[in-house]
């Protein structure tokens, strides 16, 4: 007399269920610290757009004539050959503070920028997230030293007394 015993092919649905709940948790790990890596990647780009104004603000000084600094960052951008990327100028414009009202239609990697000029020998360019916490959680500001200073606070602009920049 033989016995067959059939060998069952597959997974049980117990077992399908374990490794979902597994991979659900690792999500669950994982995610958050994908979100702030982005944040700070952002952050890190407007620092960087900061720094690519200050200096663009600071070459236009020297070779305009008039030795001012431009009122709109289109200038920059629109000088032959141009100081800064045409994307660059698009996220800038002058805007209310503390926040941009309306809010603006285009942001260079998550950010807004408001450049303002107080007179031929002083500019400020301020940057805001363009969702707080989500795709920054600092608001940074260059003016025509070229130190670069932030708050966390949301809605409360930066300016040269705010914390430097590491």
């Amino acid at each position: 007399m033989e016995l067959f015993i059939g060998k069952n092919k597959g997974f049980t649905l117990i077992e399908i269920m374990i490794v979902v709940g597994i991979i659900a948790l690792l999500a669950a790990i994982a995610m958050p610290q994908m979100l702030r890596s982005r944040m700070n990647a952002n952050e890190m780009v407007a620092v960087g757009g900061l720094r690519t104004i200050s200096s663009a603000c600071q070459a236009y000084y020297n070779d305009s004539s008039s030795r001012s600094y431009p009122a709109l960052l289109s200038s920059l951008s629109g000088a032959t050959p141009p100081y800064i990327p045409a994307t660059l100028s698009d996220a800038a414009a002058t805007y209310a503070d503390p926040l941009p009202s309306p809010e603006p239609t285009q942001y260079y990697h998550g950010y807004y920028f408001q450049h303002s000029l107080s007179n031929s020998e002083s500019f400020s360019t301020v940057a805001w997230p363009k969702t707080y916490n989500r795709t920054g959680a600092r608001n940074f500001f260059v003016d025509e030293t070229g130190a670069i200073t932030y708050t966390t606070t949301k809605g409360t602009a930066p300016d040269r007394t705010s914390s430097p920049l590491q």
